[in-house]
């Protein structure tokens, strides 16, 4: 008998406008900021698209530009009503994937991770589906590249500073488990850029970085 495939997640993916995204960037360029930004959201999106325990993504955005750039590449998109408020955001969003997909388990993908490999979400997912929430610190180990649930109660994000050791405090699983490098990859400096591009980045960031001086 075969084994029966997980209950897919549907991932959801906060989206700040490109106009006052990634302001650590802006070293490299406002124009150069402003597209990595959005290039990071599109190599994100697309990967997770591509993982196969992943049902959909929804990602939360005002950029209404950037939207229909990932709506274009297979995402559902909901308009942000708190801009401000991240882990706010992604709650409302929480409540919304489950209207659409209430058999869906629930994940929060960071989209600031142009190095994201497929098969490495799918290895995190994978051992997340075990535990009522769970989730990935990112590189340095004090932030959160992932965090997924099996239930609305369940969720309960809390990124932000310090968001490892707030996930760890309220019972959430640390997975660490399988080794997915280009799941904490995130990017907040050109120092982290050049850590990405040495992992190897999606196409999107790939033009957006090119000719940079890192």
């Amino acid at each position: 008998m075969s084994k029966a495939r997980p209950v897919p997640f549907s991932v959801l993916v906060p989206v700040k406008p490109t106009r006052i995204a990634k302001s650590r960037l802006a070293a490299l360029g406002d124009r150069a900021r402003r597209d990595l930004v959005a290039a990071f959201a599109a190599d994100t999106v697309s990967a997770a698209l591509d993982s196969r325990h992943v049902g959909c993504v929804l990602v939360v955005t005002d950029d209404h530009v950037l939207a229909a750039t990932l709506r274009g590449l297979g995402a559902h998109v909901l308009p942000d009503a708190t801009t401000d408020d991240l882990n706010e955001s992604l709650s409302q969003a929480a409540a919304e994937a489950l209207r659409r997909w209430p058999e869906r388990r629930l994940a929060a993908l960071c989209a600031d991770l142009p190095s994201l490999d497929p098969a490495e979400l799918d290895a995190a997912l994978e051992v997340a589906a075990g535990f009522p929430s769970a989730f990935v610190a990112d590189a340095s180990g004090e932030g959160t590249t992932m965090v997924a649930a099996a239930s609305r109660e369940e969720f309960a994000p809390r990124f932000g500073s310090g968001s490892c050791e707030a996930h760890a405090a309220q019972g959430a699983h640390h997975i660490v488990e399988v080794d997915v490098p280009t799941l904490r990859r995130d990017v907040d400096t050109p120092h982290d850029l050049a850590q990405a591009l040495e992992l190897g980045v999606g196409a999107h960031t790939a033009r957006a970085a090119r000719g940079l001086s890192l």
